[in-house]
């Protein structure tokens, strides 16, 4: 009875001292920061970004040009087959973003979102619509963490329900013209 009680006060413990380490790999940008970003950029980081997903609601194309920055690592959290690593903003767009929306007849839009800013990241929760080729409703939540870095984001981490996405790219055959 005294090794039950002792043995979560003990694993607990165990865990407070020795937190695990994040993985990384030789050459990867250091995850995480003491540093806080210079007084007012916290706020500008997130009104950049607020102002960013609201022209995007209303209609515009430029989301991913106007916040990524050229050399962004984009790390599409999970372990299915359309989680991974994206280097550079080409990569990600060409590899993930492309070839869904070419997919879809009416865009993903984002529809409800918050914002928020700790130091020098920027956390979207969004919901977004649109609807797929074959006039199936698409809906997706998402979590995005974005390090920002003079002004654009150098690195996010994406989380967000990869199988109706995967359905859609299953689904719907991109179109002839965009077939290799």
């Amino acid at each position: 009875m005294r090794i039950t009680r002792l043995l979560p006060a003990a694993m607990l413990a165990a865990t407070a001292v020795h937190l695990p380490a994040i993985p990384q790999t030789p050459g990867d940008p250091v995850r995480h920061s003491l540093e806080q970003a210079p007084p007012g950029q916290e706020e500008a980081n997130r009104q950049f970004v607020t102002s960013a997903i609201e022209r995007w609601a209303a209609g515009g194309s430029e989301f991913f040009n106007e916040v990524l920055s050229e050399d962004v690592v984009w790390t599409i959290e999970g372990s299915s087959q359309s989680s991974g690593i994206y280097r550079g903003r080409s990569d990600f767009v060409v590899r993930a973003v492309a070839p869904f929306a070419i997919r879809l007849s009416q865009p993903i839009r984002p529809v409800e979102w918050q914002i928020w800013a700790d130091g020098d990241h920027v956390i979207i929760n969004w919901k977004g619509k649109g609807v797929a080729r074959d006039g199936a409703p698409y809906g997706n939540t998402y979590v995005w963490i974005l390090r920002m870095e003079n002004g654009k984001a150098a690195e996010v981490s994406a989380f967000l329900d990869l199988a109706p996405y995967e359905d859609v790219i299953q689904r719907i055959p991109a179109p002839a013209s965009e077939r290799n």
